[in-house]
């Protein structure tokens, strides 16, 4: 595909839109079925595909990727009819006799820019709240993560309504020739960077955005908590797709008196899960490429590795790696990892860990584990993430009660369930009045009399 055939796939969905053929619920249950369909019908081709992108196993593809999709596809199908449905709000004295309500309604034309670390269901989750919405749907999948973005592009208009959605492969004179577009609302996932380019370019147009943008997810160890679990929770949260993972635990704050033994339950869980050779696994993933390999290596010079350390840039494998202790003004520490790296800084107190934390730019997610409701309520009140999981990690993204979405630096809106249709939706406010009792109240001319009683109606 050539960006110049872009604004003709823009204008014919925004034809599509404009003939109001989105807006039915029949119409956005099945597409919401044929999501479900293509992904049950094609699981092997998905799998394969991320397995040459990023080395997936299929279980972690299904568990990450497809699973995920159908989940929630699933949700929104449920949900859907109360979703649609006017919300009856009250109406003021001064307004009587009437009705007000919120009507949902599709926004239009929205675009959905995916990364690489999760191509496919990055791509279709969005995907989902944005069908259940009843908007068209430009999807760009990430050129890095290619062949998953080919098998997007080559199986979902086999399912999905050609007028409707178009998936638009390519790098970025795609993206960029994409953002000249007019959308009604684009939703981001990536890095800070290019997360300031494509508000920029939203700018222009006025169109509303969602970015999801990431950053250095803290994890707090306090000396309470069950170390057994933790380190099994963090170890999995953490080198799940090779750390890339925009709500992995980017580093660990653990208190003194059980530091050693989380360093010790930790390296152990490690070699659990992947073995004393973790390029052997099937279950261990490689990085997206060589320049992020590359990336990674530079980033290990001259800390204190207490576990793994291996780059192997040709194979595009990382060994999970912990790391002692980093200098707070490190490269390691001054950027998201986005990778198998796990820092670990030792605390004396957790009010400590609680303003270093506070310090920094607010994270896309914030974890602790405690027993201390203190610990807790003080982690709460005083720190600021997208998300908070206690007592565990990254487990929080299976819930589609629960909105996903960052703060400050981390990102802006929300998605998944509920709030993916809502952020995909205009909430139209209506106000219907009787012609009944039209009170002179509010007519000119105004009197003294008139304002005594306007004091009393609002």
């Amino acid at each position: 595909m050539t960006d110049s055939t872009i604004p003709a796939i823009v204008d014919r969905l925004r034809h599509t839109f404009d003939s109001g053929k989105t807006r039915p619920i029949e119409w956005r249950v099945a597409q919401l079925g044929e999501i479900q369909r293509a992904l049950r019908e094609h699981e092997t081709d998905f799998a394969e595909a991320l397995h040459k992108d990023l080395g997936k196993s299929r279980f972690e593809a299904m568990l990450a990727e497809t699973g995920w999709v159908t989940a929630e596809a699933k949700y929104a199908i449920k949900h859907l009819k109360g979703w649609m449905a006017p919300t009856r709000v009250s109406t003021p004295m001064m307004t009587q006799p009437g009705r007000s309500s919120i009507q949902p309604e599709p926004k239009g034309v929205v675009l959905v820019i995916a990364p690489w670390n999760y191509p496919l269901s990055m791509v279709m989750c969005p995907l989902v709240g944005a069908v259940a919405a009843g908007n068209c749907v430009v999807m760009k999948p990430s050129e890095i993560s290619s062949h998953t973005s080919a098998a997007l592009a080559a199986i979902l208009p086999r399912y999905l309504d050609p007028d409707a959605f178009a998936v638009v492969e390519g790098a970025i004179p795609e993206t960029t020739e994409l953002l000249e577009q007019r959308f009604d609302h684009i939703l981001y996932t990536g890095n800070e960077h290019v997360g300031r380019i494509v508000m920029t370019a939203a700018a222009k147009h006025l169109t509303p955005v969602t970015l999801e943008l990431g950053g250095k997810s803290p994890c707090l160890i306090d000396r309470s908590a069950d170390i057994e679990v933790a380190a099994t929770r963090v170890a999995w949260g953490k080198f799940i797709n090779a750390g890339q993972t925009c709500v992995a635990p980017d580093h660990v704050l653990v208190h003194r008196e059980v530091a050693q033994q989380f360093i010790d339950t930790l390296t152990r869980k490690v070699k659990d899960f992947y073995g004393e050779d973790p390029e052997q696994s099937p279950d261990y993933c490689r990085i997206a490429s060589e320049r992020h390999a590359a990336r990674f290596a530079e980033l290990l010079k001259g800390q204190k590795i207490h576990l793994g350390g291996r780059v192997d840039v040709a194979k595009r494998y990382v060994e999970p790696t912990i790391v002692l202790d980093p200098a707070p003004d490190s490269p390691l520490m001054a950027d998201e990892i986005f990778g198998p790296i796990l820092p670990i800084i030792t605390v004396d107190e957790m009010h400590h860990a609680i303003k270093f934390v506070a310090d920094r730019p607010k994270p896309l997610a914030l974890y602790v584990f405690t027993k201390s409701a203190a610990l807790e309520e003080a982690v709460l009140s005083k720190l600021s993430a997208g998300s908070v999981c206690i007592n565990d990690a990254v487990i929080f993204m299976a819930s589609p009660e629960l909105p996903f979405g960052g703060v400050g630096n981390s990102g802006m809106g929300r998605y998944t369930g509920w709030y993916g249709f809502e952020t995909f939706s205009h909430m139209k406010p209506v106000m219907k009045r009787s012609f009944r009792f039209d009170a002179p109240l509010r007519y000119p001319p105004y009197t003294e009399r008139k304002a005594k009683l306007l004091k009393m109606v609002m």
